[in-house]
């Protein structure tokens, strides 16, 4: 966004752009050539924090020892997949309760009609997710998991069946950082997709169109090309992806020809008039959907613009002016085509270039709900319960972080609708919607209670350690060094330093001039930590100055 509007709080109600004046310039001219300049903490930081749910100190550091490449390299190349979710619930009301699954153990593998148990295990399956966020591995792999469940929406509450909930979003995180089209593929035939847009009712006598009509206007194609697909085309496609069906108790896909359309599927002009020859027989529905597929994809042009205008604006910006669209935009979906459709080359050069790092898309994203909750838990290193040995308490806090989210209008694993979210696509604002006179100061409570008072359940607590974190910067004896250090984890925008030596003053040296007030109050401390009131004074200190700095606009940036 613009940040100096966001910054000084003069946006226009309407949140719509200024006029383009005919002499306006581009808002940046680079491009894809690979960045050159310095890879040190700010450059770092602005990786991570596209990258991953937030920069902790133990990221920066490791990613100190590597070069912007070798960087970009590891965090394209996750690790194994996570354990799945473990039964932290009880089953009291339950009709028929999974007694054959141990607390503890996962619930994935077990079949259950039971509406409490299924209602619980999404509670279960949704606090998992949030974990895997906070303790997730130096990958960017939650947050393309996050980006493709943004793309393929789908809705936890329609889905219902938490084992197909669990398969879908696994789909996803396996295959994030794959191939496109054979991701494409994979969720048309996903038991979750299946179930949340009707594909499994989808039969000859009565063709459904609720998935046909998002596979192209949302997932592959767009609704900005002139000309564009019919809704003829939108009949001709859902015909061919009769009878697909789902087998709840194995969370399993299989094709009944009986409830296929055999007939030949005619397409307009604008995918060529192509006709998708009708089929029979075991293969038949395979087979036309791989037609299907075929068909839209050379359509190259419209997906791979399409596909890379949301990576640019899922990592880089929103707008997207003619120069961007020259010097990014373009080359990329020629990468992309070329690359057969595989996502990894284009992430890589993506997060490569001149243009990622370029100042100009540093800070002007708004953080999302689900990143403002989980970036402070791992930025300020918030110490959750073992989920290996205190996997109920684990859970408990997840749904803390996971409802806070919620509460400033991003609930995980149920977006609004089939479209995602709207800061994610709604022109022109896009990423402000997430703030507004509601949401900003719901967002300034959730900080101020992780830095005073913390959340508690069951005796045990999440909280920021505030004289812990302090203590794993370089120099937190040094005001001034204390205070460049954590605004360079915490903050995208510099904070100018007429601001730092007011909040140095009126906070770490409660009032005084000299620096030493604070120095000696935490050498106080390091020299006898077991003294309460040594550690009260520094706490307090450090209390108010982090509280402030998050209540501040510049914190909402990444």
């Amino acid at each position: 966004m613009n940040r100096r509007d966001f910054l000084t709080a003069r946006r226009k109600a309407t949140h719509r752009p200024a006029p383009a004046s005919p002499h306006q310039t581009a808002r940046t001219f680079s491009g894809l050539t690979p960045y050159s300049g310095p890879f040190g903490t700010e450059e770092i930081v602005h990786l991570l924090k596209r990258t991953m749910f937030g920069a902790s100190l133990d990221d920066i550091a490791y990613f100190r020892t590597r070069t912007m490449d070798q960087a970009v390299d590891e965090l394209l190349n996750p690790a194994g997949l996570p354990a799945p979710p473990v039964k932290d619930y009880d089953t009291t009301g339950a009709a028929v309760p999974d007694t054959a699954v141990a607390p503890g153990a996962t619930w994935v593998n077990d079949y259950s009609s039971d509406g409490t148990i299924q209602s619980r295990r999404r509670a279960s399956f949704k606090k998992w997710g949030i974990g895997l966020m906070i303790n997730q591995d130096r990958s960017i792999r939650e947050k393309m998991t996050m980006f493709w469940h943004n793309h393929f929406a789908t809705e936890a509450a329609e889905i219902n069946d938490p084992q197909v909930l669990y398969k879908h979003h696994s789909l996803l995180r396996a295959q994030s950082l794959g191939n496109f089209k054979a991701l494409v593929k994979s969720v048309t035939l996903d038991p979750g997709m299946l179930r949340y847009l009707n594909g499994y009712l989808n039969s000859k006598v009565a063709p459904d169109e609720n998935y046909s009509r998002e596979l192209q206007e949302l997932f592959t194609l767009g609704k900005e090309n002139n000309p564009n697909y019919t809704e003829d085309d939108v009949m001709a496609a859902a015909r061919v992806l009769t009878g697909w069906r789902i087998n709840f108790a194995t969370t399993s896909t299989y094709y009944d020809n009986a409830r296929h359309d055999i007939a030949n599927k005619q397409f307009s002009s604008f995918f060529g008039n192509t006709v998708i020859t009708g089929r029979t027989g075991p293969t038949a529905g395979d087979a036309e959907l791989d037609d299907l597929l075929n068909m839209i994809f050379a359509k190259n042009i419209e997906v791979s613009q399409f596909i890379v205008k949301k990576i640019y604006r899922w990592f880089c910006y929103y707008t997207i002016d003619a120069t961007a669209q020259a010097t990014v935009i373009d080359p990329l979906a020629l990468l992309f085509r070329n690359s057969n459709w595989d996502i990894k080359p284009v992430i890589s050069t993506l997060l490569k270039s001149d243009h990622f790092f370029d100042a100009l898309n540093r800070g002007c994203i708004i953080k999302s709900p689900i990143e403002i909750a989980v970036k402070l838990c791992r930025e300020y290193g918030v110490v959750f319960p073992d989920t290996s040995t205190e996997y109920v308490d684990a859970y408990n806090m997840f749904e803390y972080i996971r409802a806070q989210a919620t509460n400033l209008n991003q609930n995980f694993a149920d977006p609004p609708s089939v479209s995602g979210w709207p800061s994610y696509y709604q022109e022109p604002q896009f990423y402000e919607l997430w703030i507004n006179s509601d949401t900003l100061p719901k967002r300034n409570r959730f900080t101020d209670t992780m830095v005073t008072t913390g959340y508690t359940r069951n005796g045990k607590t999440i909280k920021i350690d505030v004289v812990a974190f302090a203590k794993r910067l370089p120099n937190p004896a040094d005001p001034n060094v204390l205070i460049t250090d954590s605004l360079a984890v915490l903050y995208r925008v510099p904070l100018s330093q007429a601001a730092r030596d007011v909040v140095k003053t009126n906070i770490l040296l409660s009032g005084q001039t000299q620096d030493y007030y604070w120095t000696n109050a935490w050498n106080a401390h390091l020299a006898n930590p077991t003294d309460p009131m040594a550690l009260q004074t520094v706490t307090t200190r450090l209390r108010d100055l982090y509280k402030y700095f998050m209540n501040l606009a510049e914190y909402q940036l990444a």
